[in-house]
């Protein structure tokens, strides 16, 4: 049995989230609101009680479910105990997520916490080390007027129920014979710890629902309940003209390296980082319970700040939590932008892949800014690639760069025109392209994808490419990645050249093509003046990216 404590949740106000509060305050007026609100005048489970000066129908902040578990106390109803679960768990799970209540109106992930933390706490806290004190406590206050609790009696013992209010409440749930039919599942909402959060029926092992460890330990939901979380997320979000905006860590946001690892070149940050550790706008950190060095991106703060305006923030990175959670103190010290929404490499559900399953946004609306593609196989997309920030020399040294970093050469990207405030031009570009108020005022039933997808497309229209030498001539030019990046951003591909051509882009100078090009006043630059302007979302200066390779060959 539960101690006198443990049988109930903690629903003080001082305890309530602000739209609960508000809510109690409405129904009841401000000196009643804080009565119900109360242990002893609002619980929770079928053996919960409502004051007898407080309207059913007044407990319309709580869940259907709630509020016949909540009514059906009046009537000394007893509790329901199914022989495979505990009394410890005996309908903790009655305040169905399912039900549709003001309380889970709120789609966010932050209020999704803060609902299950109220729903939850019964079934997360440890049993009383005083349990066997805490059941005869509990015998003895049934002799008392106002029962708290009643014992829970077996499954197959209901009394009569004689309040005349309960009696349409409870007829969809109590047979003629008097034994009540779980009908409200299957299906379950959710399980945490194993047990439906709606009956308190035991998990089974089928391998359906997601974990979304990340909101609440050992909460799992099921399939129409994510469903309904994400309409609800959708409907919320389109209201306050908001999308949804993944964001990856390490080379995206920041880079970081071990200790360990720094190079001879790089010794003077150990100094640097020292002398400014009292420095509120550094961007340089030494992590030492993780014997790290972290640099944060130029100019990371402002676009954090600009883009939490018209989006609602993930992070959503392949590392560990303890270290997702310490960069995330860095970026986010005050909690403002990301909060519980961390989702780390345990929270994914398939190996080496990262996937908008484990995310309460529908992927409509939902961009992710990442510098590997590799991982968003399923949402390529939604996916703005970014170019990698390679600060510390093993950052290169790890994807194969022979070049000095940028902390070697001792420079870093300017904030005013760097990845991060050019990306941030893209995505308010796409949010008010969505919220075009020429569309009309309905953007249900838009989507973030085909606009990302038509302001790519406009990047180097009109621009005509003929590859030279830029990958094997046996390989069909059609599926080489550089190809499909060129159409990606409008551009017209052709393998041979002709008037209309503008662009040939190659690695040698001396090819027949290349020639052409030199010839006839067309544009001849490197590949990477296709990635750079993918990377972008610009059409970047050809001068700025000639040909390295002056070798004579022929085509």
């Amino acid at each position: 049995m539960l101690t006198g404590k443990q049988n109930v949740f903690d629903f003080r106000m001082h305890g309530l989230s602000s739209d609960l509060r508000g809510e109690l305050t409405r129904s009841y007026g401000p000196d009643q609101a804080q009565r119900v609100a109360e242990p002893d005048s609002i619980c929770t489970g079928v053996g919960a009680r409502v004051d007898s000066k407080t309207s059913y129908e007044k407990t319309t902040f709580l869940s259907p479910d709630a509020r016949r578990a909540l009514a059906s106390s009046r009537s000394s109803l007893p509790l329901l105990h199914h022989s495979s679960v505990s009394d410890r768990t005996i309908q903790c799970s009655r305040m169905s997520l399912a039900a549709e209540s003001p309380l889970q109106s709120s789609s966010s992930s932050e209020d999704f916490a803060a609902l299950l933390d109220a729903e939850l706490e019964l079934a997360s806290s440890d049993t009383s080390p005083n349990e066997e004190e805490a059941e005869n406590d509990d015998e003895n206050d049934l002799q008392e007027p106002r029962t708290k609790r009643r014992k829970v009696e077996d499954f197959e013992s209901l009394e009569d129920i004689e309040t005349p209010m309960m009696v349409e409440t409870n007829q969809e749930h109590i047979g003629t014979s008097g034994v009540v039919k779980n009908d409200i599942c299957p299906p379950h909402p959710g399980f945490f710890k194993g047990l439906c959060m709606r009956c308190g029926q035991l998990e089974e092992d089928d391998g359906s629902g997601v974990a979304f460890g990340y909101i609440h330990k050992d909460l799992k939901l099921g399939t129409r309940e994510i469903e309904r979380l994400r309409g609800a997320d959708h409907k919320k979000l389109l209201h306050e003209k908001k999308l949804v905006l993944i964001l990856d860590l390490d080379h995206t946001l920041l880079n970081s390296t071990r200790l360990a690892d720094i190079s001879s070149e790089e010794e003077y940050l150990l100094r640097q980082v020292e002398s400014m550790k009292d420095d509120p706008d550094r961007s340089l950190f030494k992590l030492d319970s993780m014997h790290m060095l972290t640099k944060l991106r130029p100019f990371v703060h402002n676009f954090l700040k600009e883009a939490s305006s018209i989006f609602e923030m993930y992070v959503y990175t392949m590392a560990e939590r303890s270290y997702a959670m310490e960069i995330v103190k860095l970026l986010d010290p005050g909690k403002v932008y990301f909060d519980s929404k961390v989702i780390t490499q345990a929270d994914c559900t398939q190996r080496h892949q990262k996937g908008l399953d484990v995310v309460l946004g529908a992927e409509s609306i939902v961009v992710i800014l990442d510098d590997t593609e590799a991982v968003w196989h399923r949402h390529k997309e939604n996916l703005i690639q970014m170019e990698r920030y390679h600060f510390f020399a093993s950052s290169c040294r790890q994807f194969g760069f022979g070049a000095k970093s940028l902390s070697e050469l001792m420079k870093d990207e300017r904030e005013s025109d760097g990845a991060l405030a050019t990306i941030l031009n893209v995505l308010k570009q796409a949010h008010q392209m969505f919220f075009d108020p020429v569309l009309g005022p309905d953007s249900s039933s838009r989507d973030v994808r085909q606009v990302l997808k038509g302001i790519r497309h406009e990047i180097l229209q009109g621009c005509k490419i003929v590859f030279s030498r830029v990958f094997p001539s046996k390989s069909p030019a059609q599926d080489q990645p550089i190809w499909k990046m060129a159409e990606r951003l409008g551009a017209t591909c052709c393998t041979e050249v002709d008037p209309s051509v503008t662009h040939v882009v190659s690695m040698d100078t001396g090819t027949q093509k290349s020639r052409w090009a030199l010839q006839n006043e067309k544009f001849l630059v490197s590949p990477y003046w296709i990635e750079a302007t993918n990377f972008l979302w610009q059409r970047q200066k050809e001068d700025d990216f000639p040909i390295s390779n002056l070798r004579s060959r022929n085509a």
